[in-house]
């Protein structure tokens, strides 16, 4: 059982906690791959599943564990009726008794490996350690009793530390019997070599404005259809990228910019300076954080337009793309503002590491805006 006053290192704040999400929206590939590989009896002891932060992979990994715990292993009757149709979805009923011992955490079949709270430093751990994976050995012995399957969860690998990878990958080399592994990871290339050798990837996909909207209203954020194109198209698909949008009004933050972009090469220095102020106040750091996560995207966004010459669509915020049009001219003008993107951010994330003033960081970014967009309108004339 889950102690509910701790944090939990799975969930983004603001949303239910995958176990807790009954459907998976935009991912019917992913689940097709994993149901054709059940039916025709090819199981694999080792499933990674990758993509981008906030797409549903830890919703999956529950939906793909829960139908695994109730599911029988396919058969080939040849009798009389012949076999049972394959399954078609990885839906259990939501009565089911399995349903609710998952949503306690309760359920002997499944165990959850994640970072845990460390109670001398009163938070969670950086890392997921060898510690939380050496647990599985207990959960090995308790639950070989029944004879059925077994389910494991690691969420997220990519925050396991070296010695956690190798006990891990000890598992994935000599697997308990009955037993399927689900590895959730946001960055696969970092992971060890042999780790994604010896498991099946389900890759996931980012969503569109109508799969967008309606996850965003299943995990209880319902918006307009013009809303679900912008945070789409500013989140990459991911849900979990814009329930941050919406948890920290990052939509008018992203409107605010494209406003002072409209000011270029004339910068509206009163404006600049009341957005900079509007981050720069002590706790407002996750807020700071999506400042100049914004302002790259925007800038990548504007340099895309210019070197394409086709002005991004949908709009992420109102005049977005006469805006870019006007900053970003010929494929030339699109390469100056590139080569911003490239430097900007890192311009920003050393001041931070060095403690420079955040309002000072903020001014000292929108200015180097005003000198590059000076410098294409210039050249574009």
């Amino acid at each position: 059982m889950k102690d509910e006053t701790l944090p939990e290192a799975d969930r983004v704040e603001g949303a239910p906690h995958p176990r807790e999400t009954t459907d998976l929206i935009g991912q019917g590939a992913a689940e097709q791959a994993f149901l054709s590989a059940f039916a025709a009896d090819r199981l694999h002891h080792g499933w990674l599943i990758t993509g981008p932060q906030g797409l549903g992979k830890a919703t999956l990994a529950w939906r793909i564990a829960r139908f695994l715990l109730v599911t029988p292993d396919p058969v080939d009757d040849g009798g009389m009726f012949g076999a049972p149709p394959p399954p078609r979805s990885l839906s259990i009923a939501p009565d089911h008794p399995v349903m609710h011992r998952t949503r306690a955490l309760s359920e002997p079949g499944l165990k959850l490996v994640r970072r845990a709270w460390d109670d001398k430093a009163k938070r969670l751990k950086t890392q997921l350690t060898v510690e939380e994976v050496r647990e599985l050995k207990g959960f090995f012995a308790l639950s070989a009793t029944d004879g059925g399957r077994r389910v494991v969860i690691v969420d997220s690998v990519d925050e396991m530390n070296p010695s956690a990878a190798n006990a891990i990958l000890k598992l994935l080399e000599e697997p308990p019997a009955r037993t399927v592994l689900l590895l959730i990871s946001h960055q696969p290339s970092g992971l060890l070599p042999t780790i994604r050798s010896r498991c099946r990837e389900l890759r996931l996909s980012p969503l569109g404005a109508a799969d967008m909207s309606a996850a965003l209203a299943q995990a209880g954020a319902d918006v307009g259809a013009q809303e679900a194109e912008a945070l789409a198209a500013l989140s990459a698909g991911s849900v979990g990228a814009a329930l941050r949008l919406l948890n920290l009004d990052g939509l008018k933050l992203y409107a605010d910019l494209i406003a002072l972009f409209a000011s270029l090469p004339d910068l509206d220095r009163p404006r600049a300076i009341a957005l900079a102020e509007s981050v720069a106040a002590r706790g407002r750091e996750e807020r700071l954080d999506l400042l100049f996560t914004l302002l790259d995207l925007a800038v990548s966004r504007l340099a895309r337009s210019g070197v394409t010459g086709v002005p991004p669509s949908p709009e992420a915020a109102r005049g977005e793309a006469q805006v870019m049009a006007r900053l970003a001219p010929t494929p030339q003008s699109g390469r100056v503002w590139a080569a911003l993107a490239q430097t900007s951010g890192d311009r920003a994330r050393h001041g931070r590491a060095v403690n420079i003033d955040p309002a000072a960081l903020v001014l000292d970014a929108l200015l180097r805006l005003r000198d590059c967009a000076a410098e294409n309108l210039r050249a574009a004339t």
